[in-house]
């Protein structure tokens, strides 16, 4: 018994059990358990046994407050912590928090490890959760069922298309009784949830104060103290479903998503990311014609609470980086190699379509054609090639459009008489809720990095046709209305 207190500290875990714990036929993981092993993943996770390189360790040493941690390398069998993995996915509302608190302690610790004269580590670490390669490639928004996917962790590709003004969204709210001053510190649900204030004062326990029963405060006693709420940064963005996800002949779905902290600002109109956040409800209220703005009992409203993305890669001249295996790398380098490649490109545009050899060869040119140069000046010359068909009704000139929008890998089609310059270019919309103005990307903002068929090119009207022309030339979209002023990229070929 003399060296019992040498070695390890011993503890235990009896308070953190949750009360539904002891009826699971697998128990679930106490809180203390959590931080302990995502501890234990940041500090020993490597690629491979072979590497000497930490990378989540090497993040947290730079004290920058953020992490950004693959779910893929959480989930590997061997080198990650495939147990905690899934129950992040299943319940990311209570897991994710305990991440962040294991990643604070892990920075601390390096700190203190490391030698003087480092920066303070920080207080709080945001987590951003992103999934490399093509296991990240997650699911469709017309997939994301709220009767499967609520509370739960989900990675959902999509296109932003409208950012709000940055917001303050309270964490912790400190209220105070207006009779007897007892003071409380309540914390805020995150998202897009608020606080629901004590009706009863709840300082009996501690006796009366200032000669007032706490019985005799009455109803909704509590007052907010302003100078005692803390907040963080919070943004609204509106997703899109992708074009070449959308069924034809359906309209393009859209969902609300929230980013916080370190997220607010990263994700602008226009921007293709796959979303990973954790699908949450809000109450909805009802509108001018319900009863005065109430809450609709039974309706809640879907949203994402981002809480990390991946971003499409786009090279310099606007195209998407895409991902392939190695035996198609090789594919595409030996039909590179061959004599007859632009031979075998042209006889591949439109092949229902006989004849118009010339049309296909301009088809091919915009779609395979053209790269972005940087003059030593600074100056930018554009790579994109447009294209405008020309000829007699009935000479298949739709039918090219409908080919260009189909093979393209990110393409949006629309016509000219259905189209108008806020709807090709940008709009700014009021929110209704906030009354505050945002901005909404149009058809060439979103096809950025892609192209924009306009159908019936002759049918728009001149002031419409004008607004697309810096788009077309300067590859930019230049706003100044409502007191916005900014500017979009527009890398399409039209």
């Amino acid at each position: 018994m003399a060296n019992f207190d040498e070695g390890g500290v011993f503890y235990s875990d009896q308070q953190f059990v949750s009360a539904g714990a002891v009826h699971d036929e697998a128990p679930t993981l106490t809180p203390q358990q959590a931080i302990v092993k995502f501890g234990e993943f940041l500090r020993t996770f490597q690629v491979d046994n072979k590497s000497s390189v930490f990378p989540y360790s090497d993040q947290l040493s730079r004290n920058t407050g953020l992490l950004r941690v693959d779910l893929a390398h959480l989930s590997h069998p061997v080198y990650g912590i495939p147990d905690l993995a899934a129950a992040l996915v299943e319940n990311a509302n209570e897991y994710l928090p305990l991440f962040e608190q294991a990643a604070a302690l892990e920075a601390r610790r390096i700190q203190a490890f490391e030698a003087d004269g480092q920066e303070p580590a920080p207080k709080e670490v945001q987590i951003l959760l992103f999934k490399s390669g093509r296991a990240g490639a997650g699911l469709s928004m017309r997939d994301v069922k709220p009767e499967l996917y609520v509370s739960k962790l989900v990675i959902v590709p999509c296109i932003v298309t409208a950012a709000s003004r940055p917001s303050h969204k309270a964490t912790h709210v400190s209220i105070q009784c207006r009779s007897c001053k007892h003071t409380l510190r309540l914390p805020c649900r995150p998202g897009m949830g608020g606080v629901a204030l004590p009706r009863k004062c709840q300082g009996s326990a501690a006796g009366p104060s200032l000669g007032v029963a706490a019985d005799q405060c009455g109803l909704d006693p509590y007052a907010i103290l302003s100078d005692r709420v803390e907040c963080q940064d919070q943004q609204n963005l509106k997703l899109q479903e992708r074009p070449e996800d959308v069924p034809a002949g359906d309209l393009p779905r859209s969902m609300l998503g929230v980013v916080e902290r370190a997220l607010v600002g990263c994700l602008t109109p226009g921007t293709r990311v796959a979303a990973v956040g954790i699908l949450s409800i809000f109450a909805q209220k009802e509108g001018a014609g319900g009863a005065g703005g109430r809450e609709a009992v039974a309706v809640r409203q879907p949203y994402l609470r981002i809480v990390g993305f991946q971003e499409d890669v786009l090279r310099g001249d606007g195209s998407r980086v895409p991902t392939f295996s190695a035996e198609e790398e090789a594919s595409f380098r030996e039909f590179a190699a061959s004599p007859l490649c632009q031979q075998r490109l042209f006889e591949a545009m439109a092949p229902a379509i006989y004849g118009h050899e010339d049309i296909k060869k301009a088809l091919a040119c915009l779609l395979f054609g053209g790269a972005r140069k940087k003059l030593p000046d600074g100056t930018r010359r554009r790579g994109d090639v447009n294209v405008l068909l020309l000829g007699d009704p009935s000479t298949a000139k739709s039918q090219f459009l409908k080919f260009v929008s189909r093979a393209a890998p990110v393409a949006v089609y629309t016509s000219g008489k259905g189209s108008s310059a806020a709807g090709l270019t940008a709009s700014v919309i009021r929110d209704a809720r906030s009354r505050e103005f945002y901005l909404e990307g149009g058809a060439m903002v979103l096809a950025d990095g892609g192209v924009v068929c306009i159908d019936e090119f002759d049918k728009m009207r001149a002031e419409d046709r004008v607004a697309i022309h810096e788009a077309m030339e300067q590859q930019t979209i230049s706003i100044a209305k409502a007191g916005i002023t900014t500017m979009l990229r527009s890398r399409t070929a039209v």
